[in-house]
């Protein structure tokens, strides 16, 4: 990778991406940010807002302050902290609701675990920003509380939603996190007891979670290891129970983690591949590490082999059916992450494929997928690189995190520390 490649990357984060949600997806007059933004980015203030778009925009510009070290980044974190912490936070219960309406009524009150975890996620990283920016008493102080607020999510899933007999973590609960039936995520997910989804993405909060805590708090090993066992055994889960034999990730389970689909999405393999080396990097057990360096190598090719248009150099969607359908959307996500996927097992070997990779997919990105008028990235593309406009380009599910961070990653690991 040479500099002009870094500078591009650099560029696409700085000038396109977190611009482009300053500008656009911040509701004022509502405080909140808007659920829907179409492709001529008008606004929709009308609709529901979820905990994991405004959670997505918290962790964005607080990871992209400490990385910086840019303090003007943090007006936007403090934001979308504002809206959580006055429309999220479910005062009697604990926790936080799924979504809210623009006026902060809550919409759907259900503890969804996926949801939590990012919120945790999001909570963590501006605890961290706050104490390595600020140096007022009034913030060192925020940085505390907030970093309580995580460690909370965190204690209520480790008492409501983790499954203290087969491993994992459950998808949803009831308000008052007693049990529910109504466990889906969204409308594209199955109604199951557990999921690869949920569970990738409480990994990526305790991770994080973990990395942070000794920021905020210079008492916190005993936290710490706490918070490492709770990891290191959602890693074990990973490994064995959620992670198939043919190296794709099985995508939705019942309670004895039998699984209940035969759909394959490749841009979670590989975006798991990444997230779980993360997890164990940041752990710091040599032992784990060598373990299961092979398998992550494994994920990455195999996603390469059986998901990645070679042609094109883009990721495929997803396989279902006994592969008999193959989804081949071009969805703005899918290719984020395999720009991170696969540059991770450059990182990890020095193999210059996987770097190849990494090229072919981020032309793809600058050909295709950044919508170089509008702003950010299309949601989704056809096969032939023209945007499916019924998309929406930003809201509940699409924001900042996704795309930012992948510029973000590679920045934080490129030799070229004075881009």
């Amino acid at each position: 990778m040479n500099k002009q490649f870094y500078d591009s990357i650099k560029s696409e984060l700085f000038d396109n991406i977190l611009p482009y949600w300053q500008k656009y997806s911040r509701d004022l007059v509502n405080t909140g940010f808007f659920g829907e933004i179409d492709n001529q980015n008008h606004q929709n203030d009308k609709i529901e807002r979820s905990i994991v778009m405004t959670s997505r925009f918290l962790w964005t510009y607080s990871a992209v302050a400490r990385f910086s070290k840019n303090k003007s980044f943090l007006e936007m974190a403090h934001f979308a902290y504002k809206v959580i912490s006055e429309k999220y936070f479910d005062k009697q219960n604990g926790g936080v609701y799924w979504s809210v309406m623009p006026d902060g009524t809550p919409k759907v009150t259900k503890k969804q675990i996926y949801g939590e975890a990012f919120c945790c996620y999001g909570l963590s990283e501006y605890a961290a920003a706050l104490k390595e920016l600020e140096t007022s008493v009034e913030f060192v102080q925020l940085s505390e509380k907030v970093m309580n607020e995580a460690l909370e999510i965190y204690n209520l899933l480790e008492t409501h939603a983790l499954d203290k007999s087969q491993g994992g973590y459950i998808e949803a609960c009831a308000v008052d996190w007693n049990k529910t039936d109504d466990m889906i995520l969204s409308p594209k997910d199955m109604n199951c007891p557990k999921s690869m989804n949920t569970n990738l993405h409480v990994m990526e909060a305790y991770t994080n979670l973990y990395r942070t805590i000794p920021v905020v708090f210079s008492d916190a090993k005993p936290l710490q290891r706490e918070i490492g066992d709770s990891l290191a055994k959602l890693v074990e889960v990973t490994v064995n129970k959620i992670v198939q034999k043919n190296a794709h990730l099985g995508m939705f389970f019942d309670m004895d983690w039998n699984l209940l689909s035969d759909e394959i999405s490749f841009g979670h393999d590989i975006e798991a591949s990444w997230l779980l080396w993360e997890a164990v990097c940041e752990l710091g057990d040599e032992q784990l590490k060598s373990e299961i360096r092979d398998l992550v190598i494994k994920m990455a090719d195999v996603t390469y082999e059986e998901g990645f248009d070679k042609d094109n150099g883009c990721l495929e969607n997803f396989l279902k059916d006994g592969g008999k359908v193959l989804d081949r959307t071009r969805v703005w996500w899918n290719q984020a992450e395999s720009v991170n996927g696969f540059y991770n097992a450059w990182e990890m070997t020095g193999e210059e494929k996987y770097a190849s990779i990494v090229e072919k997919q981020w032309a793809w990105i600058q050909n295709h997928q950044v919508d170089k008028k509008g702003g950010d990235w299309w949601n989704a593309l056809n096969v032939d690189g023209t945007p499916i406009l019924q998309e929406a380009k930003g809201g509940n599910w699409k924001t900042s995190y996704h795309n930012g961070r992948t510029c973000l990653e590679l920045l934080r690991r490129s030799s070229f520390k004075n881009l």
